[in-house]
């Protein structure tokens, strides 16, 4: 999941990355569903009928908040990726992912599509929070870890939802709570 301004983003660095046919072809639902289930993870695939690309059309898809999707967007530090989830459309502080990692805000910056496709083989638009070809060490946004909340994540491709509680999100990915969005009103959360 993505919000419309991160989706533009990861659109205009999508030049740069990986040339056609060097990379295996993407995961999918079917091989996040296989994932989870091999982990004895508690999710469940949902498939609305419907495009769930950004966190607006997975809200309306499902007819839940928005606040109740979760985006999963691939952040390079210093060449490292780190996998960084919240929920909603609130923009991420890029001074806070700085912060966190304690690097200067020039050592982050968000993965292109390609590069976010081969890191975790999950496109951008459809990457869930775990299940991706090599672990990833992730943060989270505190507003996502309130205890037995249910959320829904990205399922593998466009089409696909993972619903799993707060609680499931932590255990599995063992990502750290921080601050790490703007509130609507323009400071932090």
């Amino acid at each position: 999941m993505s919000s419309a301004a991160e989706d533009a983003s990861h659109e205009a660095g999508g030049a740069a990355g990986l040339a056609a046919g060097s990379r295996p072809a993407p995961l999918s639902d079917s091989d996040l569903s296989a994932w989870v289930e091999a982990h004895g993870v508690a999710a469940r695939l949902v498939v609305p009928g419907s495009p769930t690309p950004t966190v607006l059309a997975a809200a309306a898809a499902l007819g839940v908040a928005v606040d109740d999707i979760v985006k999963s967007l691939v952040f390079l530090v210093r060449g490292e990726p780190w996998l960084v989830m919240a929920a909603g459309e609130a923009r991420i502080r890029y001074p806070a992912l700085a912060a966190a990692w304690g690097v200067s805000r020039r050592r982050v910056r968000l993965a292109t599509p390609d590069e976010a496709l081969s890191i975790s083989g999950y496109p951008v638009g459809g990457m869930p929070p775990f299940g991706h070809r090599r672990t990833l060490r992730a943060l989270v946004d505190r507003g996502v870890t309130l205890p037995s909340r249910t959320l829904y994540a990205g399922g593998g491709t466009r089409e696909a939802m993972l619903e799993l509680t707060s609680d499931e999100l932590l255990r599995v990915t063992a990502a750290v709570p921080t601050d790490l969005i703007e509130r609507p009103d323009g400071g932090d959360r």
